[in-house]
């Protein structure tokens, strides 16, 4: 392990070759001096924070020993004092601990002092995080004014324009250009140290810088490297007062990012916090959903100290998101005695995930068989299932029309017909009686259409429903040797997470048609899942297998935020191929509609089905050069009906095309008034008047052939198919 002990002034590095690089990953020499990696957080089998060193900011501090600390960015012009102050008091009184602001220049510098004073004039010393891009001479400024720097390694230093030009084919070539690296960002780690100013070593996936991707290309292991490369320029100062973040606006390539600089940083030897966040996530549930599914699934590991859920939205609406993924983390901790109870209650395994690479299990579809009356094939989707809970009540003749709507169906003279964004089965509790003529020809019109029909076995014993799906336990199917009930044609089998073995080896004889994972209450869902799936794994049972979640919630919010986070967490490891939720207690207060939505919602942010456009937008700050909440709701109006095609809204160029690394078609401010239009990471239309990019943007979608017309509402449908 590298030496932490402190450096003496005459050891301190005074040019690049002085530096002690960490060992090449490439050429193998980390591996062959370090060792191989070896685990990613504290352990596997409990919830426990990751060991860090405390980091500094002002009043307050990061790290394992300390309190996660919540943040988020202003969005002002920095340039405008009072504006500024006004709405980061705002932040503060909501309850954040730190507030980033935005530095572009000279005059965003000055007046980051001026708002730092006028805020310790009115009683607030609520510390202060300035965001540089490009300017290290800039960033040496401002350091007088606030507690903490974010420098991004893509552009702070290594953006130069002639890096565009090369090909760094070697080691050789790729180590030559750290003499440039050190001299630019030393000036700023000296003075960071002499101040005690934190700073944030923040990678983004679509930034990084042209360099790195010609040696490591646009992925993870090159987020981690290029952080690592700035890191040991910070250590050859002695200067330790800072912190790691590996931000995307994919959560999966977020969450491969951060456990790989987790790995890295153990058999290092080093122990530098974590700042966790999904960038630009969006808006509403939607952009909940995708940072609880990142910034959950890492927490539900003891990883990070610090959180910003970042929101299309004013700051101020980030904190109740980001508190609440902050509280769920602590409640999850093995240090809470229930939770450590269910931990502790969950069965041994052994887990042999890989965390340096992403590979999705994908459960084996169903096919059609010739002697059953309905197609089956459709009863689940290979990219991902959901599954819908329906009740008798959404049965009665009145309400019918409603219950298509709320599956996703389109319908044609009152017929259903599967959509893009159709439930691909249902699960009822209660089944309709086979003297209820409407619920039944309801019921049969579904399964027409592949629509599956799953029900407990007990209630289709008492009255068979043809073409259904008889839902049992293990237990139940064990003791049953896998038999149906009259009517039913395919086998779902329940399973609890507790039981033995042996049991759960039988599913392979039993051969079920899907399996539904619903965690007993006394043990951890996290590891008795992945309990689950190494024995699937192991024993090669290819069955596809479902997250039943069932839920009290009443707020749409966290709804989100716990499905992102319980259920998320484990299809972000590619453990899974669906989703059911189901509102149980007192509490009914979603629609089918929406949970429908909202399951879609959770497969689409771990990035298994595509059933809408998606968004990839820019959480506004002062460099923003249009009114970003407004257009994105522009935009999404427009051309929110195009699954699979990513459209990503930025403010400004320094989230230009660098941070929409994923999108098809971008759409980036310039200059206040014009906008640029990207398809991929190309400009293809400059300086579009704002009034009119909105359908410039229409047009280049259609241009590039990824464009449909939206479709006519159901009613209007259906009026002109009975007029024809």
């Amino acid at each position: 392990m590298p030496s932490m002990k402190p450096l003496q002034m005459s050891e301190y590095a005074t040019n690049h070759k002085d530096v002690a690089w960490t060992p090449s990953i490439k050429s193998g020499a980390r591996d062959e001096i370090l060792g191989p990696i070896t685990n990613y957080c504290e352990d596997l089998k409990t919830v426990v924070r990751r060991k860090t060193r405390t980091v500094e900011c002002g009043p307050i501090n990061f790290g394992s020993d300390h309190p996660i600390v919540r943040q988020t960015m202003a969005t002002t012009n920095t340039a405008d004092v009072e504006d500024s102050i006004a709405q980061i008091m705002r932040c503060a009184d909501k309850g954040f601990d730190l507030v980033r602001i935005t530095v572009q220049g000279k005059r965003e510098a000055n007046a980051a002092m001026k708002i730092r004073e006028g805020l310790f004039k009115k009683g607030y010393d609520i510390p202060l995080c300035a965001d540089m891009h490009f300017q290290p001479k800039v960033a040496l400024m401002v350091a007088d004014a606030v507690e903490k720097i974010r420098i991004n390694p893509g552009n702070f230093a290594d953006g130069r324009k002639d890096f565009e030009e090369k090909v760094y084919e070697t080691e050789e070539d790729y180590i030559m250009e750290r003499e440039y690296l050190f001299d630019a960002m030393l000036p700023l780690v000296e003075k960071c140290k002499a101040l005690n100013r934190a700073m944030r070593i923040g990678t983004n996936h679509g930034s990084l810088s042209s360099r790195v991707l010609s040696f490591y290309g646009d992925t993870p292991r090159g987020m981690v490297e290029s952080a690592i490369e700035f890191a040991d320029i910070c250590r050859s100062q002695d200067y330790h007062n800072f912190v790691f973040s590996m931000k995307a606006s994919n959560p999966l390539v977020m969450v491969q990012s951060y456990r790989l600089l987790a790995a890295e940083q153990y058999r290092l030897g080093w122990d530098y916090p974590l700042h966790l966040g999904v960038t630009e996530a969006g808006e509403g549930e939607d952009g909940r959903m995708k940072s609880a599914i990142g910034i959950g699934t890492l927490l539900a590991d003891g990883l990070g100290d610090t959180i910003r859920v970042s929101l299309t939205e004013d700051p101020e609406f980030e904190y109740e998101p980001c508190n609440r993924l902050a509280e769920i983390a602590s409640t999850r901790l093995a240090t809470n005695p229930e939770a450590g109870a269910r931990q502790a209650a969950t069965k041994t395994f052994t887990d042999t995930r890989d965390i340096t690479t992403f590979a999705r299990r994908k459960g084996a579809v169903l096919e059609k068989r010739e002697d059953e009356s309905v197609d089956a094939s459709g009863f689940l989707c290979p990219d991902g299932s959901v599954i819908s809970v329906v009740t008798p009540e959404m049965f009665t003749k009145e309400n019918i029309p409603y219950l298509y709507a709320g599956l996703g169906c389109k319908t044609a003279v009152g017929m259903p017909f599967k959509d893009i964004a159709t439930s691909d089965s249902i699960f009822l509790r209660t089944v309709p009686p086979s003297t209820d003529g409407d619920a039944r020809t309801a019921l049969r019109r579904l399964a027409e259409v592949s629509v599956g029909l799953i029900a407990p076995v007990e209630e289709l014993e008492k009255d068979p429903l043809p073409n259904s799906i008889a839902h049992m336990s293990l237990d139940d199917a064990i003791a049953r040797k896998g038999e149906l009930p009259p009517g039913a044609i395919r086998l779902a089998i329940e399973v609890h997470g507790d039981e033995e073995e042996d049991q759960l080896k039988q599913l392979k004889s039993l051969d079920p048609a899907m399996i539904f994972i619903n965690t007993a209450p006394g043990i951890s869902n996290l590891h008795s899942s992945r309990r689950l799936f190494e024995l699937i794994k192991s024993e090669d049972i290819q069955t596809s297998v479902i997250h039943h979640y069932q839920t009290s919630d009443s707020d749409s919010n966290e709804l989100a935020l716990q499905m992102g986070t319980r259920v998320g967490s484990l299809l972000t490891d590619g453990l899974g191929d669906g989703v059911m939720v189901e509102q149980v207690g007192d509490n009914d207060g979603f629609t089918l509609d929406f949970l429908r939505k909202t399951s879609f919602s959770l497969l689409q942010g771990c990035r298994m089905r595509s059933t809408k456009t998606e968004f990839v937008s820019c959480p506004s700050c002062g460099r923003t050069l249009f009114d970003l909440q407004e257009t994105t709701a522009k935009i999404t109006e427009e051309t929110g009906h195009l699954p699979g095609v990513t459209v990503a809204v930025m403010g400004c160029i320094v989230n230009g095309p660098g941070e929409m690394a994923d999108a098809d078609f971008g759409y980036v401010g310039t200059i206040p008034g014009k906008i640029d239009l990207y398809y991929g990471k190309e400009v293809v239309r400059k300086n579009v008047p704002e009034e009119d990019a909105v359908l410039e943007l229409v047009d280049l979608i259609k241009e590039y052939g990824m464009w449909k017309d939206k479709e006519p509402a159901e009613e209007e449908e259906e009026e002109s198919l009975v007029a024809a």
